[in-house]
């Protein structure tokens, strides 16, 4: 999703167009955040299977995660 630009010779967005980009900007943030984590685990970074191991792999860290999470 792109987020709303102010057109030429705009100089404000309607208040929706505002509180689309702001939502739109908290959900990207957490996302951006998630990938960077799961680029430092290391058995992603160094996994080299072939086929679908990296999706089991993710797989099994989301699972583990989530239990952690839960507690």
């Amino acid at each position: 999703m792109i987020p709303h630009r102010r057109k030429p010779g705009q100089n404000e967005r309607p208040a929706w167009k505002e509180e689309h980009n702001r939502s739109h900007r908290k959900v990207r943030a957490r996302v951006e955040h998630t990938f960077a984590r799961m680029k430092s685990w290391k058995i992603l970074r160094d996994c080299r299977l072939k086929g679908d191991g990296v999706h089991h792999a993710m797989l099994g860290i989301a699972r583990l995660h989530n239990l952690a999470l839960a507690g």
